[in-house]
């Protein structure tokens, strides 16, 4: 990369030396070249306003500063502030987009459209013992164990694992409660676990229930209703008929599961997708992601982003694929609800997770019901964000009637927590 720091071009009446700064932009659009890289807009006060990426920096900075140039609000205002430009020249326009979305995660831009940078995306995980323990797990991934994931959320994760209680019962204790386990406990007593901790079942009976949750996670539902049938049919042969009815009760919660959970039962069912929808509801805009795997959807979250104009959708959109999946797992297909040009992001994903990465929007039958799935739930999670806050008005109102007061200003909350009696912490929240 090639940094060049282009310097305030100032016009000042030597008698007003205090002259607020002037911005030439013919004099510095001179001096850029036409390569891919990075942007920066700065005011007078040397703040970050804008962060932008370009396949030809001179043409996509000159874009700005023409007469005629149509700019959104947001961006109209910005011009109007801008003092400097500092630019950084990439090597490719995928590697000028990674340093975009780095820039724009440490720096927030004032005029940017941010998303809200969440914690870490729960997986659910087997272990890598000899009997796997099946978890919740949040954080950095281990090579010893396996993950599935991500999930959208906690409630997903957790509604996944007791689903894969009830139809393999695989165990979900900590290690210091399996290694001390002198009876079953109340898991087993209910079906939800085989009891590996007092040898109820051996380490290849054990296995074969794990790698049966596996081909399910995988989104290969018949090959495990096949594998249960047949050792189904193989106990009955030796008339151990309590354990072939505990079989046929697992086939049956499968097939029910199926029924339910399973979105797609066309060509390449088991591809793990990721559907991405934004539209603007009740005057705000508000981005829904949907995510299914294996074939299952297994949750949405709904995303509202800053400094984003309402009718701005492509460059919303654009601004979360960008945000949210670099430096993130991503799904081997992410369908989007309208058109963008999205070939260099799809192109730095798929360096990114070592395998191809599609971007698309034109899609039909059951893709096309996905995302109308996801504007929907976009809609209705803007209706619930409206209503809410409208409710905290409500209560701020009623606030002020009990207080007596007509205007409130200012309120502070304050906590206080210790640690045993110790340790005292104070905090203090300002509104």
């Amino acid at each position: 990369m090639t940094f060049s720091r282009l310097s305030r071009l100032t016009s000042r009446p030597p008698d007003t030396p205090s002259a607020a700064p002037v911005f030439d932009p013919a004099e510095t659009l001179a001096t850029l070249p036409h390569r891919p890289g990075v942007y920066r807009m700065l005011n007078a006060a040397g703040e970050v306003l804008y962060v932008g990426k370009a396949l030809d920096l001179r043409k996509r900075v000159a874009s700005y500063f023409r007469a005629n140039a149509a700019h959104c609000p947001r961006i109209a205002v910005m011009v109007l502030q801008v003092a400097s430009v500092e630019t950084t020249v990439t090597r490719s326009e995928a590697e000028a987009l990674l340093l975009e979305n780095n820039l724009i995660k440490s720096l927030a831009p004032r005029y940017n459209i941010l998303y809200r940078d969440d914690k870490s995306y729960p997986f659910m995980m087997l272990t890598g013992h000899a009997f796997p323990q099946l978890a919740f797990h949040r954080g950095a991934l281990e090579r010893r164990n396996r993950y599935f994931g991500p999930f959208p959320n906690a409630g997903a994760v957790r509604d996944s694992i007791q689903l894969l209680q009830r139809v393999f019962r695989l165990r979900t204790c900590q290690d210091a409660v399996f290694g001390n386990r002198s009876r079953p406990c109340l898991l087993h007593q209910i079906h939800r676990c085989t009891a590996p901790c007092v040898g109820l079942i051996d380490t290849a009976a054990y296995a074969r229930d794990v790698a049966d949750a596996t081909l399910f996670l995988q989104g290969k539902e018949e090959e495990v209703l096949s594998s249960l049938t047949a050792r189904m049919e193989q106990c009955a042969e030796r008339f151990d008929y309590e354990q072939a009815a505990l079989l046929r009760d697992q086939i049956q919660t499968l097939r029910k599961v199926r029924e339910k959970q399973f979105v797609d039962r066309g060509e390449g069912e088991s591809i793990d997708t990721d559907v991405v929808a934004c539209v603007s509801a009740v005057g705000m805009l508000v981005v829904n992601l949907v995510m299914i795997r294996g074939g299952r959807h297994i949750g949405d979250k709904s995303f509202f982003p800053q400094n984003a104009d309402p009718e701005d959708l492509a460059g919303a959109l654009q601004a979360f694929l960008a945000q949210h999946y670099l430096e993130r797992p991503v799904p081997a297909r992410v369908i989007v609800n309208r058109p963008l040009d999205a070939s260099q992001l799809a192109e730095l994903l798929s360096a990114q997770a070592h395998r191809k990465v599609e971007i698309t929007h034109n899609v039909r039958s059951e893709r096309r019901v996905w995302v109308e799935m996801a504007e929907q739930n976009a809609r209705l999670a803007a209706e619930q964000k409206l209503a809410q806050q409208a409710t905290q008005e409500a209560r701020l109102r009623a606030l002020q009637a009990a207080l007596e007061m007509e205007h409130i200003a200012r309120i502070e909350c304050f906590d206080i927590s210790h640690t045993m009696g110790e340790a005292t912490v104070g905090s203090c929240v300002v509104y």
